[in-house]
Parts: C-alpha cells; sequence; structure tokens
C-alpha cells in the first residue's frame, strides 16, 4: 500500500471543508524542476488541494516531499509502491483527491496566473464528459508540440513520427499537430489534448472509468480523450490557459520513454479499431510505429554527436 501522508491539521480541515478543486500530480525521477512546478501549483488560489503521488524519486527530492506534505495543509503525498505507471498513479491519486473538479499536471509544468480559471471557465455549459487542455509552451515562449492535435491514426501517427506529413506538401493534409496554426481567440473543440495539464470535473473522471492502467507511460491521455468523445462529451483546447512544460526532465533513458510510447500508440490503434480492415492496418503498422518511435531517440543523440567541435590536438614537443 501507498504511505499516506497527511498532517493531522490537514485532516481536520478536510473533515471541515471540503476542497473544491483538486490538483494531482504524478512524480518520478523529475528532479529540481519538480520545486518549480509545485511552487506554482500552491500559488494559485483556487488549487484548494494538491495530491502528489511519488512513483518514485531521488532520496533527497523524497524527503524534500514528505517535509512538504508535513508543513503544507493543502498536500497530500503518496508514497510506497515504486514506479506503478503513470496511468495507475493518476487514477490512484484522483480516487485520494477531495475535490469535485480535478486538475491533471505534470510535475515538470508551471501553472501561470489565470491558468485553472481559464480551464474550469471552458467547461462550463458544455456536453460531459468534458476535457479541457491547457496551451503549453516551451521555456522560450515558443507554442510546444502536441498542446493541439488532430485525429490520431495508425497513418497519421507514423507520418508524423517520421516528419514526413510536415516536410512533404502532398502528404501535409495528414499533419495532426497544430501548434503552427495561429490561436484561436476562444475554447474550440480539438481532437486531443496535451496531458500536461489539463481539467476534468472528477464526476466525469469517474464516469469514464479514470485512465486505461493497460498504458504504462504515454498515450493514456490520447486514450481519454477518445473515449471521452466516443461517449458524446467534448475535448477543448483552451488558448488562455497557458502552462510552461519544460519536458525531458526525467532521469529514464529516452529509449525507454519512446519504447513505452510506441507500445502505447499499438495499444491505442489495436483498441479503438472497429472493424477487421482497421485491426489489419493497425497490426500491418504497428511495428514501423514501434521502429519510429524507437529511432528518435537514437536519431538525436547520433546528431548531437555529430555536431560536437572535435577537440584541438596539442602541439607534438620533443
Amino acid at each position: 500500500m501507498y504511505l499516506t501522508i497527511d498532517p493531522a491539521h490537514s485532516r481536520a480541515a478536510a473533515l471541515a471543508v471540503r476542497p473544491r478543486l483538486s490538483v494531482v500530480m504524478v512524480v518520478y525521477m523529475t528532479g529540481p524542476v519538480l520545486m518549480e512546478s509545485v511552487r506554482h501549483a500552491l500559488a494559485e488560489p483556487l488549487a484548494e488541494e494538491l495530491v502528489i503521488v511519488d512513483n518514485g524519486s531521488s532520496v533527497a527530492d523524497a524527503a524534500w516531499l514528505r517535509a512538504l506534505a508535513r508543513r503544507e495543509p493543502r498536500v497530500r503525498l503518496l508514497q510506497g509502491l515504486g514506479n506503478i505507471g503513470f496511468a495507475r498513479a493518476a487514477n490512484l491519486g484522483a480516487t485520494s483527491a477531495k475535490g469535485e473538479e480535478l486538475v491533471f499536471l505534470n510535475p515538470d509544468a508551471f501553472l501561470t496566473p489565470g491558468a485553472i480559471p481559464a480551464l474550469r471557465d471552458a467547461a462550463r455549459d458544455r456536453p460531459s464528459p468534458c476535457v479541457v487542455g491547457a496551451r503549453v509552451f516551451n521555456t522560450d515562449g515558443t507554442e510546444q508540440r502536441g498542446g493541439r492535435r488532430g485525429e490520431i491514426t495508425p497513418v497519421t501517427t507514423l507520418l508524423s513520427l517520421s516528419k514526413l506529413s510536415a516536410t512533404l506538401p502532398p502528404l501535409r493534409r495528414f499533419e495532426i499537430h497544430r501548434e503552427g496554426d495561429p490561436p484561436p481567440p476562444y475554447p474550440v473543440d480539438t481532437p486531443t489534448i496535451s496531458g500536461a495539464c489539463f481539467y476534468m470535473t472528477a464526476g466525469d473522471f469517474q464516469r469514464l472509468g479514470g485512465f486505461d492502467e493497460g498504458y504504462f507511460l504515454h498515450v493514456e491521455d490520447i486514450d481519454l480523450c477518445w473515449r471521452a468523445r466516443r461517449q458524446g462529451g467534448c475535448v477543448l483546447f483552451q488558448p488562455h490557459a497557458r502552462v510552461v512544460h519544460v519536458g525531458s526532465t526525467s532521469r529514464e533513458s529516452p529509449l525507454i520513454i519512446e519504447w513505452h510510447k510506441g507500445k502505447g500508440l499499438v495499444r491505442y490503434f489495436l483498441k479503438r479499431a472497429d472493424s477487421a480492415p482497421r485491426k489489419a492496418l493497425a497490426l500491418l503498422l504497428s511495428p514501423l510505429i514501434l521502429a519510429a518511435a524507437v529511432a528518435r531517440p537514437l536519431l538525436r543523440s547520433a546528431r548531437r554527436r555529430s555536431t560536437r567541435v572535435p577537440a584541438r590536438l596539442a602541439p607534438v614537443t620533443r
């Protein structure tokens, strides 16, 4: 079982006043940005509770989290099961949360002022279940890839992973990433948003059955969006909810991360294949999707090595 660190004064307060909104954060070997992410989350007045599920941290970070939970009434910390995967840990955090509304936030993402109110406002009077995603930025101020995406299929995924849909004009209609488009002036229906930061009511999350725990890391957010739309709900991109996502902070090997992403995509396509031809297409393209996912960190590593300037040889002296 998880060890829940929940201070006595926090438990007493929870019995008296139930928080309206809870932020759920899953942590795994995040590193220094974790403290900054927590600081931004606690600076948001609407974040009445911060539930942190620790899937694994360094000794120093784990100790810091325990100290934080003991002194900060809004923080509830769950530690002790090791790395059980993002989907399972996020479900555990959502089940433990007391709030009627939930914001799922990556531990390397920084909320900006007004982000949570904007997410909440976008969901008002929308079909249920409703998922609202934020506009996600890189640290240099550019909009991050993946924050607003089109329909994710085996074909669009393969063309996107290989960069063919972005570089070959005849294939551009298959490009699913929309961060290059002008931002809309108001929340818009979008097939897929980023799991780095999104809003749902706790009731809608439970109605969907939470995240599918068959995914270990990545793609669980894509699956959640698809299921919400399939049940007659909506997925919205809120351009006025701004979040800065550092990304690539985990100390886990990029190769392992991309392997899990590739496996998750294959699982997702097989899961949603509703006919024999679609299942056959998913099976046919699965090896290529896995290979393309795993090749990305290898190619990045090779490019970094090739661009390194060789050290100058010292002169030979006699």
